[in-house]
């Protein structure tokens, strides 16, 4: 698995994980992750804690969710990194608070080594993913609050809770929409309802499809079913991306700092130097740094002169590799 942190080069990593497709949409369920602890368990309490509001009028404002939420049904999601596979679960748990936002509080709790820059960024994520409900920054660090104990190998660390009591926690290393149908059930549970929604009702693809169908009829379910196809067409062309993405973590890390819009012509140099020194003479890392530059530069990721600098970089790799 690939942990992307919240970190500098946030939003970049993000779409970074988007353009090499580093994780599969379908991820192991819950049921293969409960031998794993994050935060506050079932019966424990929701103990105060510090964040900074990142949208709205009280952007930039610190705000205790705890204290604000006083014992109200809440669902606080801390998050650790994003890999593409979570989204679609992130949409479905955002899109349910969404729907019931009278009974139910949702935050996301972000955490990050680098709050300057993150709170310049990840509001943009958030238009991205199209959150709706709160968006804050731990004012802890990227270990997040301390009290809580939250276990940063899990990506998204979910906690019920009502009267400042956690009813349910979803420690999830590898979060993908497999989860989501526990997710909703405990989050139904904790607003009293008896009937949880189907996660489809909740994806909003779906939901817009269905929108269509109902308006225009079965004429456009035929042109909707043929623009699907089309669609599929444009993923699969898409998928073809020249190169791939590195295995090697350390080799992930620099390709998120190579790729980085703020980097001076200073620092591609020193990121692509310490490659140079990271591979050597191994074969295998040479191939991988190969494929991983070679797709970030064919979408043109970076300044202008880390496209050039790259573009020198890969043909002076393919020569060591002895690749016409």
């Amino acid at each position: 698995m690939l942990n992307l942190p919240i970190s500098s080069g946030f939003l970049s990593t993000y779409l970074l994980a988007l353009i090499l497709n580093v994780a599969q949409w379908t991820t192991p369920s819950i049921l293969a992750q409960n031998n794993v602890f994050s935060g506050p368990q079932p019966g424990e309490f929701t103990t105060p804690f510090n964040t900074v509001e990142l949208r709205g009028e009280s952007q930039g404002s610190a705000v205790d969710p705890v204290h604000v939420n006083r014992g109200k049904p809440t669902a606080l999601v801390f998050v650790h990194g994003i890999e593409r596979s979570m989204v679609p679960l992130m949409r479905v748990i955002d899109t349910f608070g969404s729907e019931h936002e009278d009974k139910i509080i949702t935050n996301w709790v972000f955490l990050s080594d680098d709050p300057v820059t993150s709170r310049q960024r990840l509001p943009q994520v958030g238009r991205s993913i199209k959150i709706q409900g709160r968006m804050l920054l731990s004012s802890d660090g990227i270990e997040g609050p301390g009290n809580y104990g939250l276990n940063k190998d899990c990506l998204l660390t979910i906690l019920t809770a009502k009267d400042n009591k956690v009813t349910a926690n979803f420690a999830l290393i590898q979060p993908g929409i497999a989860d989501a149908k526990e997710v909703v059930a405990a989050l139904s549970s904790l607003i009293g309802l008896e009937v949880p929604p189907s996660v489809e009702s909740l994806t909003p693809k779906m939901r817009m499809a269905n929108g269509r169908k109902m308006r225009k009829g079965e004429n456009a379910r035929v042109q909707k079913r043929g623009q699907n196809m089309q669609k599929g067409k444009a993923r699969n062309e898409g998928r073809k991306l020249p190169g791939a993405a590195p295995t090697d973590s350390q080799l992930v890390g620099y390709l998120r700092q190579f790729i980085q819009k703020s980097n001076s012509n200073e620092q591609v140099d020193e990121v692509l130097n310490q490659v140079r020194s990271y591979i050597k003479d191994n074969e295998n890392l040479i191939k991988q740094a190969v494929n991983g530059w070679t797709r970030v530069l064919h979408v043109k990721y970076g300044t202008d002169y880390a496209q050039a600098e790259g573009d020198s970089f890969v043909n002076e790799l393919r020569k060591q590799l002895k690749v016409d």
